[in-house]
């Protein structure tokens, strides 16, 4: 496994499902390894990592490091290359995989790092770098793009431009990856629409059915039973459109809305919550301590703006029979239809109207909740993911893939 982010050094779901993926291989008897970069999550954050995370005796993680500090990944963003880790990375893998699998190599080594390393290579589009400098399609932080400009985009970013983008490293390198891995159909769409003819196959996100979860030292499982509560879990980001939730909550004395997750934009969102006595904001919490709120919560509210892949927090409500409410953009309502265990909301009103159906009748919210726990058991368990994943595998080796 090859990725920029894996905990604690991590920020978002990808690093959560690079870790979750590899610890489920290695309980099957799988040996695994994950290379990641320490270097790039000190270039994003100054404060260390909060929590702690163990692995399964079969994960060896490659944690990298170079004396140059938070100049090794900005190097990489520039080049394309991994300048100042290459040498390794490549004794790394020079030790012979069966499977050499990518998720989000952006700091870590760029399109370079695709060229690396023998065996079957595999590459998972946790979001848009393969097409997108800011990697989120969001144009100008304001809106979902829809009509490219990257240029002026990255530079509304404050980012440097990447030359490499404009050179045909990118063009060449993903000819060296085997097969693509979409979470969901709405992706692995989005990149070919956006012109990038590469073999994907649709194998969908999961989440595992138990974890080591507890709740003896969580004081917030004394709470939960009190009011009702609406739950928000995510990076706090204008992108993720909590900004668009706390207009409605101060004028919806109903119920509470209760916030998880920290964020570069959480000061400005504080700011805006304030006066609302119906908002919480819980700040970073573990796994542990988030699966008392998604059990009780009367539905897990994702207004995303921006065209979100596969978020985990849809299949971690589900998986806890709790309903969900998705704003109608991206790869969101592809989750809600598909499991029939929450609302596809386009409107205030159509959000506010959910909520209000949740709330007076306590046996549709269970009915939602059961129908999603199905869903969930049918379509984005490990044992599922897993079952594909080593077909896909097989495909390759057979040169059955579809491509």
């Amino acid at each position: 496994m090859i990725t920029t982010f894996y905990p604690p050094y991590n920020f978002g779901g990808d690093g959560i499902f690079v870790k979750r993926l590899a610890n489920e291989l290695a309980q099957r008897g799988h040996q695994v390894e994950v290379i990641h970069c320490i270097d790039a999550y000190h270039l994003l954050s100054s404060q260390e990592p909060q929590g702690s995370y163990q692995d399964h005796p079969n994960v060896t993680v490659h944690g990298l490091k170079s004396r140059l500090g938070f100049l090794s990944p900005l190097a990489t963003y520039l080049t394309g290359f991994p300048i100042f880790k290459s040498s390794h990375i490549q004794k790394i893998l020079n030790k012979g995989f069966d499977v050499i699998h990518y998720h989000n190599i952006s700091l870590v080594g760029g399109p370079k790092i695709l060229e690396y390393g023998n065996g079957i290579k595999l590459y998972t589009m946790h979001e848009y770098w393969l097409v997108c400098p800011t990697h989120i399609l969001f144009r100008f932080n304001q809106a979902p793009c829809t009509r490219p400009m990257c240029l002026l985009c990255t530079l509304t970013y404050r980012r440097p431009p990447q030359c490499w983008r404009y050179l045909g490293l990118l063009k060449a390198a993903v000819n060296h990856v085997d097969c693509f891995i979409a979470l969901s159909q709405f992706i692995g769409t989005m990149h070919r629409q956006m012109g990038l003819q590469i073999p994907i196959e649709h194998i969908p996100s999961f989440v595992p059915l138990s974890e080591d979860f507890s709740t003896s030292s969580n004081p917030l499982a004394q709470e939960i039973s009190k009011d009702p509560f609406f739950l928000f879990v995510g990076r706090l980001k204008k992108l993720k459109g909590l900004q668009t939730l706390l207009p409605i909550f101060r004028r919806y004395p109903k119920a509470q809305l209760w916030i998880a997750g920290t964020g570069d934009d959480e000061s400005w969102l504080r700011q805006r919550a304030r006066g609302i006595p119906n908002i919480r904001f819980l700040g970073y919490l573990p796994s542990q301590k988030l699966q008392p709120l998604y059990r009780n919560a009367t539905a897990v509210i994702v207004p995303s703006i921006c065209f979100e892949a596969s978020p985990l927090v849809i299949f971690e409500a589900l998986r806890e029979q709790t309903p969900v409410i998705v704003r109608n953009l991206g790869g969101l309502p592809e989750m809600v239809e598909q499991s029939k265990g929450g609302f596809i909301y386009n409107t205030e009103e159509e959000l506010v109207a959910a909520m209000d159906r949740l709330l007076s009748d306590p046996s549709y919210r269970q009915e939602l909740g059961r129908q999603g726990y199905e869903a969930y058991l049918r379509n984005w368990t490990a044992e599922v993911h897993l079952k594909q994943y080593f077909e896909l595998i097989h495909k390759i080796t057979t040169g059955t893939a579809r491509g």
